[in-house]
């Protein structure tokens, strides 16, 4: 008699903790558990952080077209993606400010090339900064910090090396004002790497009437308060490639 009971209490127990396991596998991970072996990264969501409610926000699957046109094969033909980071020369310890990072195109691609350093991938859509952190958890990539900006600020980290800019400052409504801040965010010595499209009737990039010469460019930057160091039209084919620094 006592062993039926016994196996009555094991059956009723598993017909129990069966619905709830099933439940807990369908639910959404919960960020703000403390991941051991991502223990390096903030596990909390950023956008919780920032008083975003995450559960009224896009979800993946809306984003997950303009993901895959950022992450096209055929943009690294032109992108040129290795050639552009060799440009910097990295000595691997560096901090940097991804600002626009988007799905993190350039900011995965930076941390791999900084054992040493950090990359903080800023953007101001919080689909892409919530994909950009379960990406960095997922694949415990332990430098990279995700970072939710507004369109008037783009919250550059004091700390930050070289802030790098690629094909976002068409899109800035106020630039001068734009590019002053980030100017009062950077510490001294730091670089600004900017790429822009060229103009002209190019298979890629945006429309002509959004692109900006880079003579415009150039006097926007300096008038922040930059100096510019170099240009480089012959790096990639459809883009300028511009370097700045705040002394």
């Amino acid at each position: 008699m006592y062993f039926r009971y016994l196996n009555f209490l094991i059956l009723f127990s598993v017909l129990i903790l069966i619905p709830s396991s099933i439940k807990s596998e369908n639910k959404e991970p919960d960020n703000s558990v403390k991941n051991s072996t991502s223990s390096q990264i903030p596990i909390d969501c950023p956008l919780r952080k920032k008083g975003v409610d995450v559960d009224h926000i896009k979800p993946f699957e809306d984003t997950e077209k303009y993901i895959t046109f950022l992450e096209r094969e055929d943009r690294m033909k032109w992108q040129k993606t290795d050639a552009v980071i060799e440009k910097l020369n990295l000595k691997g310890n560096e901090r940097i400010a991804d600002v626009g990072a988007g799905s993190g195109y350039f900011s995965f691609r930076f941390a791999s090339m900084l054992p040493k350093g950090k990359v903080y991938a800023i953007d101001i859509e919080p689909e892409m900064i919530r994909y950009i952190h379960h990406k960095a958890m997922i694949n415990d990539i332990k430098n990279i910090e995700a970072i939710l900006a507004e369109p008037d600020d783009p919250k550059v980290p004091g700390d930050s090396d070289i802030v790098f800019i690629c094909d976002v400052l068409h899109h800035i409504e106020n630039k001068s004002l734009w590019l002053k801040k980030v100017h009062d965010q950077m510490k001294k010595g730091a670089r600004l790497i900017l790429i822009e499209f060229k103009e002209g009737d190019l298979p890629e990039g945006p429309p002509e009437k959004i692109k900006i010469s880079q003579n415009e460019i150039t006097k926007i930057v300096i008038n922040g308060g930059f100096t510019r160091i170099s240009a480089d039209d012959k790096l990639l084919p459809y883009q300028t490639f511009l370097v700045f620094k705040k002394h």
